[in-house]
């Protein structure tokens, strides 16, 4: 007798060790698996949408020992997560990293201020918009292109776009345009307009009024209806192609975000966009 409880107690001594860690649920109780973390890409290199600082607050992630990410897309993630009763975690990778990123399993979505082209689409999932804007163009204050009310002001200008984006692909919509070689980041492009290399760059409105708020020697220039570019404006969420469960929980969640919510959360990234984000 005393042997087979001996056997007994090892045996549930095994059962124990082998059992997977339990985390909570909503309700305070464990589930078996429970996914904690909401894990979202995004550069932190493009306000409003998204920025790196180096200052905790209320609406920032975390991201390294010494940075936090904030912007618009921080905030709509935020809503997301809390939507999926998970904890967000933001992983800052570069523009051209991002597709990848999210195909490898790094990252559950990418919130990013990207646009749903057909080619994108045929690598990763998208949502509806988030967020819908304007193209418009950056100009240095002092040039008379701060006055133009036509893209085709720009012609023979030299004009610049972030690469592998919708503001280099629409550059060439301006007839005898110098097409400049894009860049990867904004910041870059901003300093490169600011020292004259450049005439214009192309942008988001939202984009724009963060990089004019930052730098007061800039302006915005937005074209008469009918002589602007032609583009789509609108942002989504991507999520790994072929994950329909998460996509479709993705997309309710935004759905209970309304729209005024959505221009009042834009409005507030804006405002406190530090001077130093571009």
């Amino acid at each position: 007798m005393k042997k087979v409880l001996v056997l007994l107690t090892a045996g549930l001594l095994l059962v124990g060790c082998s059992s997977a860690p339990a985390t909570p649920n909503s309700t305070g109780q464990p589930t078996e698996g429970t996914k904690e973390k909401f894990t979202v890409a995004m550069e932190c290199n493009y306000a409003p949408f998204n920025w790196t600082q180096t200052t905790a607050n209320d609406t920032a992630v975390q991201i390294s020992a010494t940075d936090y990410c904030d912007g618009y897309d921080v905030a709509i993630a935020r809503k997301i997560a809390d939507s999926l009763g998970q904890e967000l975690e933001i992983k800052s990778i570069a523009w051209e990293g991002l597709i990848t990123g999210l195909n490898n399993d790094e990252v559950d979505a990418i919130i990013a201020g990207m646009t749903a082209t057909p080619e994108r689409a045929e690598a990763i999932d998208f949502t509806k918009p988030y967020y819908e804007s304007q193209m418009v163009m950056i100009v240095r204050g002092d040039d008379e292109l701060a006055n133009a009310t036509s893209i085709q002001d720009f012609t023979g200008k030299k004009v610049l776009g972030q690469i592998n984006t919708l503001y280099d692909d629409v550059i060439d919509q301006i007839e005898g345009v110098n097409h400049m070689t894009p860049q990867a980041t904004y910041p870059r492009m901003v300093l490169s307009l600011q020292q004259g290399e450049v005439d214009g760059l192309t942008a988001e409105l939202p984009v724009a009024q963060g990089v004019v708020a930052a730098n007061p020697d800039l302006k915005i220039v937005t074209f008469e209806e009918g002589k602007g570019f032609d583009a789509d404006t609108t942002v989504s969420i991507a999520i790994k192609k072929g994950n329909t469960e998460l996509l479709n929980k993705v997309q309710a969640a935004l759905d209970s975000i309304t729209e005024e919510e959505r221009v009042e959360i834009m409005k507030a990234a804006t405002d406190r966009q530090p001077a130093t984000a571009e």
